[in-house]
C-alpha cells in the first residue's frame, strides 16, 4: 500500500490457451507440457500438465498475479515433464504494454500470440494466451462505489463512455464511435 491507503499494484488475469508446434531436441513433444506464468521472481503461476496435447497442447487455465506498476513483462515459460527432470521447451515475454495500450479501456481482454525461444534462441513454437489487467478500484471508481472485493466499481457506478455521440439515440451510449489515430 502506498502514503494513502491505495494498493500499490495492479492485478492480470493471464488465461494460458494452448500452444502450436513445441519440440524437444528437435523432436515433436509427446505429452506432459505446462506454463509457467511470472512477474518477477516471487510471483508466479502454473498451469496443470498437458498429458493429451503432444506438440500442440491446450490448457486454457487462468493464472492471477499481482503485477507491480514497474513491471514491464510478464515471462511465459513452457515446461515439459520427462524422465530426467522438468525441461524447458521455451520462453516469450509478454510486453506490459501489449495489454494497457493507451487507447484500450481498463480490464479489456486481449487475445495474444507469442514466438517461443529456445534456449540457444531458435524458434520453437508458439504460445496462444488471453490477458487482462485489473486496476485497483481507487484509479477508477468514485470512492462511494468500490465493490467490497477492492476490484471493479458497484453495479450503481458507470463509467462514462469514450467517445462522441452520434445521431439523434436517445440512449447516449447506444451511439458512441470511438477511433483510433493513424498518422501516415
Amino acid at each position: 500500500m502506498d502514503k494513502q491507503g491505495h494498493k500499490a499494484s495492479r492485478t492480470i488475469e493471464v488465461t494460458v490457451l494452448s500452444a502450436e508446434n513445441l519440440r524437444l531436441d528437435r523432436k515433436s513433444v509427446k505429452k506432459n507440457t505446462y506454463v509457467i506464468a511470472r512477474a518477477g521472481p516471487l510471483n508466479s503461476g502454473s498451469t496443470k500438465a498437458d498429458f493429451e496435447g503432444g506438440s500442440n497442447p491446450s490448457w486454457n487455465e487462468k493464472i492471477t498475479l499481482d503485477l507491480p506498476f514497474q513491471t514491464r513483462f510478464i515471462s511465459l515459460e513452457v515446461k515439459c515433464k520427462t524422465s530426467s527432470g522438468d525441461r524447458v521447451i521455451g520462453t516469450a515475454s509478454l510486453p506490459i504494454s501489449d495489454i494497457l495500450e493507451d487507447y484500450t479501456p481498463e480490464n479489456h481482454l486481449h487475445f495474444l500470440s507469442y514466438r517461443l525461444k529456445d534456449s540457444r534462441g531458435g524458434r520453437n513454437g508458439v504460445i496462444n494466451v488471453s490477458a487482462r489487467v485489473q486496476m485497483p478500484v481507487d484509479s477508477v471508481c468514485p470512492s462511494a462505489t468500490k465493490n467490497p472485493s477492492g476490484y471493479g466499481c458497484s453495479s450503481s457506478w458507470q463509467q462514462p463512455a469514450l467517445g462522441v455521440p452520434v445521431g439523434h439515440q436517445q440512449n447516449y451510449y447506444s451511439g458512441v464511435v470511438t477511433g483510433v489515430p493513424v498518422w501516415s
